[in-house]
């Protein structure tokens, strides 16, 4: 584990000055929470001192983050995590995404979106018909339920939040900036737009979007997280709340009914079983003398949520790319090699590999067939790279048969001191989602159905009744191989770019040996798989981040890569992540985390 930042990068290695870290790793023997927003990691710091553990504490910081980041996350949208036991040692996941309607069926949707029979067609993001039931409120209440210490109640875990919301807060420099760019959305999709502005007499119709460091209020928002403290999941799924998100969503011509909500209440949160991969990369940071950390030679496994996430996508291409240094197709990366133009080809290749799969197999298992275990498996991820060209970007691919038959969000992590760790990323998929807002509730619903695909009909993630879309959504952990010790909680937000993140930032922290800071320091490549420009054709452009070299830019565009740099503001394309690291100071004997928060975002780790 790093402890002299100053030795991963030498003064004479140009290199590393490219993007030398720019924050400090935060480090603690209690718990860290790390978040984009500071006043929503105030929120979980309070519950830990309270006597809380990381469970808990997610979840005020999940209440916190709607608040204060309205435009990436909220109850009004969808929740994974990812909760590692220490006294158990064993990683548990939790699937709180909803469900389409009763009534959303394919031929209702595709009417009502006025697409004609034999025509292609796609949800819009700011359609109603995009708004799919709000899982978070069930996976908030049911995290706790599950994982908490059971010494602090909803009310206390929920109250830092409502406190937010009652008495005010400033708005951050990001968040302000997405607020503004999202105010006419907001006016035009639903009549009760203004409980998402500031209140000024000055302003059109009385409201406007707040300005960074201006006090923004949210007493509806902190109403409905009052009923959820008192009444559980029946305060949000059932009563005021739910009829007036039935109400808005009617009025605007969608199809969600209160059966829907009742039904997913009654369902509620699915723990199911986590997928993982164990990988086992050369450290090239060792190999040159630079190495700051113990690692397992046995490796590491890393763990995602099963589809209807594409976690998946992720376990796939580090997959891919084991195989393919396994093979010898690739050489053992050096230090100098980080974000080279080979190393970042590499990056680039394994994950379209990944996405063709990915695109095609990954729906709700519980609807349709997606053959996880195959996806993973090393025999399949072995032909898959055979698919790999060190000497030319590829053409686009199909998917696979592995089984042999035929898209804002926020992410953090919050430790404890008992040991236990969570992965936690809630959601409202586009900015502030449809934007449509319940009146008197204060929050605004995704548009998490727009994922859906509407033809062809044998496609595993077509739209039905009751049934869950591809989510975009996913936390990740990782653990040793040696003894399933915890080595990290992380993971980067972003739409389709998180698997990108998550290959991208493990891999600066194995093979690179980076610190959890520098590791989300580094600047990134994002591939436009998954983001389709026009019915099926893909976006096959690589965006790569101000702060690659010009030489690994004039080197991609040689191996036939369409490429972007993207700088400024754009660069939130590439995500905002959150690490948080374990190790034993070997002379005390003490555990210690080690924490990075990414600096695309407003917020910090922060120690408790």
């Amino acid at each position: 584990m790093p402890l002299n930042p100053s030795a991963l990068y030498p003064a004479k290695d140009p290199h590393f000055a490219a993007f030398a870290s720019r924050r400090s790793v935060v480090h603690s023997t209690q718990g860290i929470v790390a978040s984009t927003q500071p006043l929503a990691s105030q929120c979980g710091l309070e519950v830990l001192r309270k006597g809380g553990n990381a469970a808990d504490a997610a979840v005020a910081v999940a209440a916190g983050l709607n608040m204060t980041e309205p435009g990436s996350t909220g109850i009004g949208g969808d929740m994974f995590c990812l909760f590692y036991s220490a006294k158990e040692k064993k990683v548990h996941a939790m699937n709180g995404s909803g469900r389409s309607g009763k009534d959303c069926t394919l031929e209702t949707i595709r009417k009502s979106l006025g697409i004609k029979e034999g025509e292609e067609g796609k949800i819009p993001m700011d359609s109603v018909q995009a708004v799919s039931v709000p899982g978070a409120a069930a996976g908030w209440v049911d995290t706790v339920e599950k994982f908490g210490s059971g010494k602090v109640s909803m009310e206390e875990i929920l109250a830092p939040a409502i406190r937010l919301g009652e008495e005010g807060f400033p708005v951050s420099e990001l968040m302000g900036y997405y607020w503004d760019r999202s105010e006419s959305l907001i006016r035009r999709a639903s009549p009760n737009g203004a409980e998402m502005l500031k209140k000024d007499p000055d302003a059109k119709d009385g409201c406007r979007a707040p300005k960074p460091g201006e006090i923004m209020r949210n007493p509806t928002l902190a109403n409905t997280f009052r009923l959820v403290a008192k009444h559980g999941k029946a305060g949000f799924y059932t009563g005021s709340v739910a009829e007036a998100l039935v109400k808005v969503v009617q009025d605007l011509g969608g199809h969600i009914v209160l059966d829907d909500l009742k039904n997913h209440m009654d369902i509620g949160t699915e723990e199911t079983e986590p997928i993982s991969l164990k990988f086992k990369a050369q450290d090239a940071a060792k190999k040159h003398g630079k190495h700051m950390h113990d690692s397992s030679s046995e490796g590491v496994e890393v763990w995602e949520h099963p589809p209807n996430g594409q976690g998946i996508v992720a376990l796939m291409a580090l997959g891919i790319i084991e195989q393919l240094e396994t093979t010898g197709k690739i050489p053992k990366f050096s230090v100098a090699d980080h974000n080279s133009a080979p190393y970042l080809h590499v990056v680039v290749e394994a994950l379209r590999i990944a996405f063709a799969d990915g695109n095609w197999w990954i729906a709700d298992p519980k609807v349709a067939k997606v053959p996880t275990k195959e996806m993973i498996s090393p025999e399949y991820l072995a032909e898959r790279a055979k698919l790999f060209s060190p000497d030319k970007a590829s053409a686009p691919l199909s998917h696979g048969s592995p089984a042999h038959n035929h898209s804002d969000t926020v992410y953090f992590a919050v430790t404890d001191s008992e040991g236990n760790g969570i992965s936690f990323i809630n959601s409202n998929y586009g900015g502030f989602g449809t934007c449509i807002i319940p009146k008197g509730c204060g929050f605004t619903l995704q548009n998490r159905q727009a994922n859906f695909n509407l033809q062809p009909a044998d496609h595993p993630n077509i739209l039905a009744p009751g049934k869950r879309p591809y989510h975009t959504i996913i936390p990740a952990l990782v653990t040793n191989s040696s003894d399933q010790s915890l080595h990290s909680v992380y993971g980067v937000m972003g739409g389709f770019m998180q698997p990108q993140g998550h290959v991208q930032v493990l891999l600066n922290q194995l093979i690179f040996d980076y610190s959890p800071q520098a590791a989300l320091d580094a600047p990134r490549v994002c591939i436009g798989a998954g983001m389709p420009e026009a019915g099926d054709v893909m976006d096959r452009t690589v965006y790569l981040e101000e702060g690659i070299s010009e030489d690994a830019v004039e080197g991609m565009r040689k191996l036939g890569h369409k490429v972007e740099v993207v700088k400024g503001w754009q660069r939130g394309l590439f995500g905002r992540g959150q690490i948080i690291r374990w190790h034993v100071d070997k002379v005390e004997g003490r555990g210690v985390w080690s924490a990075g928060s990414d600096p695309r975002g407003d917020g910090a780790a922060v120690p408790q």
